[in-house]
Parts: structure tokens; sequence; C-alpha cells
């Protein structure tokens, strides 16, 4: 199985904020350049995580992003669940259905073994995933340094 690209930005975004030091609110452009993805995909993401209650965001003077005791402390596969989304690995509903689909054991393999891989992940937190060796390079991300202008790499 493979995460949705807003999983994988969504895991990093809170990895990276498991990881600062209490009272230290990063915006969302300083996250999204910390962990190498475009503004406007964090953006959605960030959105989404504060609907699910694992970021809490904050406007203005002194506002910033942090994670919650419930982003820090929940389960890992009910994160990803809720991220994912609950649905078929394969599309057998497809506009164009699955001709096999009245008799195919397929679906049923594939509903299993993605719920495992979820299973999987229920016993871990986000703590857990920034403990040593992975926090201290957490911390020592910073943002990327601007492209030089022509596309061209720096001698």
């Amino acid at each position: 199985m493979r995460l949705t690209k807003s999983t994988d930005i969504a895991l990093r975004i809170a990895m990276r904020l498991a990881v600062l030091d209490e009272g230290s609110s990063p915006t969302t452009h300083q996250v999204a350049e910390a962990v190498a993805v475009p503004y406007t995909h964090a953006a959605k993401v960030v959105a989404q995580l504060c609907h699910l209650g694992v970021v809490e965001a904050r406007r203005g003077r002194g506002g910033g992003l942090t994670l919650t005791r419930a982003g820090r402390t929940g389960s890992l596969g009910t994160l990803v669940r809720n991220l994912e989304g609950v649905g078929d690995v394969v599309g057998c509903e497809d506009a164009v259905p699955c001709p096999l689909r009245a008799a195919c054991r397929l679906r049923g393999a594939l509903r299993q073994a993605q719920e495992q891989f979820f299973a999987a992940l229920d016993h871990l937190t986000v703590d857990d995933l920034v403990a040593p060796p992975t926090g201290p390079v957490l911390l020592a991300l910073s943002p990327r340094p601007p492209e030089p202008h022509g596309g061209a790499a720096p001698a």
C-alpha cells in the first residue's frame, strides 16, 4: 500500500511540530519550508490536521502551529486511517466497473491487507516516531536555501 502525498505531508508536519520546544509555534510557511513541501500543500494539510484535532493553529501576532496532546499521543493507525479514508484499494466500482467484481476474491484480500497495514501502526504515536535518532535530525532541518536564478546549480 502506498500513502497519499497528503498523508505523507501530514505525518512530516506532525513530526516536525513534535520536536519543537514548548512555546515554539512556527507558521505554516516555516513548517512547509522545513519539511520541503509547497506552502499550498502544507496549508491544505494543516487545515485537515486542525479539523482532526491533531494541530492547533492560532492566527495573528504570537500565533502559529502547535501539536496537540492528542496529536502527540494518539494512535498513528487511527491518524493514518483518518487521513487516508477507508475505501477499496482497487477501483472495482470505477466508471467502468471491473467485470470480475461479482466473483472476485482480490477485493476482500486487499481490504484485509489494508487493515493489517493500519493495525501495524495502531500501537505507535507521533512521539514514538520522533524518538532518537529521528528527533535530532528533525530539529536540524532548516528552511531550504533559495534556488539560484536561472536554475543552475551553484559551483
